[in-house]
């Protein structure tokens, strides 16, 4: 077993999928993979990672990638410790990828990932807060205090109550189905 994984090129990712030599395995939400991906690429959220069954061929290296990079270099030892023989990480992730111009699968009508839509909803109340607050009556102030109570307790607890309120929106309804 590996325990750190190495930077991997575009190109040479893009070699070795065209040659069958590597499986690249995409380890962002499923909401983040399905609006885009690269093409052929496997999701195996992080979130799921150690109660996933990870079936690969071992003749075959490893590629792991999320957006940027950044996630996959904070779990390489999770990612590493769980395959066998040579595993990497893409470097710049799927965002370097598109970049590069490489072709990526993507699906417009998928919403928006859940993560920017609340950083979206919670940025926009805070303002209305603070305009609020500045511009028509002080105790509107107590809405960007709430708001960010809201947020302090999702990073304490992991629950979100303003994802879990975004998951039931129209527009994400067919992420619940």
């Amino acid at each position: 077993m590996t325990a750190t994984l190495t930077q991997l090129a575009l190109a040479e990712l893009a070699t070795r999928l065209a040659t069958g030599q590597a499986v690249l395995v995409d380890i962002r939400e499923p909401d983040e993979f399905a609006r885009s991906h690269i093409v052929g690429a496997r999701s195996l959220p992080l979130s799921s990672w150690e109660s996933a069954h990870l079936t690969l061929d071992p003749a075959a290296d490893v590629v792991f990638t999320c957006r940027t990079g950044m996630r996959t270099a904070g779990a390489c030892n999770r990612l590493a410790a769980r395959v066998e023989g040579e595993a990497c990480v893409l470097d710049g992730g799927v965002d370097g990828w598109a970049r590069a111009g490489l072709p990526l699968e993507q699906n417009s009508s998928a919403p928006m990932e859940l993560n920017r839509q609340v950083q979206i909803t919670a940025g926009l109340m805070i303002l209305a807060g603070v305009l609020l607050g500045a511009f028509v009556a002080a105790p509107w102030y107590g809405l960007s205090a709430f708001v960010g109570a809201g947020l302090t307790f999702a990073g304490v607890t992991g629950t979100c109550a303003m994802a879990r309120l975004l998951m039931l929106a129209p527009w994400n309804k067919a992420r619940a189905a």
